[in-house]
């Protein structure tokens, strides 16, 4: 299914500095960039960055005087999708993971899967299908945290969003994680371009590693598993930053949209009882 994706964003200059940008869609078997478009106005020369394990799509560039400076990305995003059927699915051990999965099942900063060990286990330690076990934690979190807009800030962490039980989507994704990795499943944080969010916005969720693959998972329940178009996956938030700025630049405003660009759509979600996982390979 093909979508347009947008982004304008404007800073301040106030003396030089560096700006490093993660908001191009990223290249995937499964996901074709059609075509793009990024433009920096005024004119700055851009440097394209590939992230070691090509989970992240950077543009770098230097803002040498003051004044106001506009980014604009816009690209047309063919993404396909699998779905697995994981009724028969049994727990994968440790020593059987592929080795570049293991770092995903570590605490990170914003997942503190060791403190939440207990409560991962007391809630879902008895189901013994791990599909079955993360749709069943991604539901106790839509059940059991509010979704507030702007309740949260950049030092919100899983552990605060269990105590809190409020947050938004970056905190959903944080507690689907550390939930993950308590329960020895790999999970990583996910960021990308949403269809059908409101108000328009990055969005966060996660992935869980399940039979070989990232399955996607969603605990806000806010759009369609299908529609989302990711930018990149890593660790928690702290790898996947829109933006990293060095400097006296200041952000000031943002829009982003994602629509469709052609017709046919259907919505996927996954609801009680379901054993259907969604990838995005």
């Amino acid at each position: 299914m093909k979508f347009d994706v947008f982004t304008q964003m404007e800073y301040v200059v106030r003396s030089p500095g560096t700006l490093i940008l993660n908001i191009h869609a990223l290249r995937t078997p499964n996901q074709t960039v059609v075509n793009e478009e990024f433009t920096v106005d005024p004119y700055i020369k851009v440097e394209e960055l590939i992230s070691a394990q090509g989970e992240n799509r950077l543009m770098r560039f230097e803002v040498n005087e003051p004044g106001t400076v506009k980014v604009t990305y816009k690209a047309l995003i063919d993404n396909c999708y699998e779905l697995t059927d994981y009724h028969e699915q049994h727990e994968v051990m440790v020593a059987q993971l592929d080795v570049t999965v293991l770092p995903y099942l570590n605490p990170s900063r914003y997942c503190q899967s060791d403190k939440l060990y207990r409560l991962a286990h007391n809630l879902f330690g008895h189901i013994t299908n791990p599909f079955e076990k993360v749709v069943t934690l991604t539901d106790w979190i839509h059940t059991n945290v509010q979704y507030l807009s702007g309740y949260s800030n950049a030092q919100t962490s899983a552990f605060d969003t269990v105590t809190e039980q409020a947050g938004v989507c970056r905190d959903f994704a944080h507690l689907g994680i550390a939930l993950c990795r308590a329960l020895t499943i790999p999970a990583r944080y996910f960021t990308g371009y949403a269809y059908k969010l409101e108000p328009a916005d990055f969005h966060a969720c996660f992935e869980a590693y399940l039979g070989g693959k990232w399955v996607l998972f969603d605990a806000t329940k806010l759009v369609p598993l299908n529609g989302l178009i990711k930018i990149a996956t890593g660790r928690d938030a702290a790898d996947t930053a829109i933006a990293n700025i060095f400097g006296d630049v200041t952000f000031t405003t943002m829009q982003v949209s994602c629509e469709l660009a052609e017709e046919g759509f259907e919505p996927v979600n996954y609801g009680a009882g379901a054993y259907q996982g969604l990838s995005y390979l």
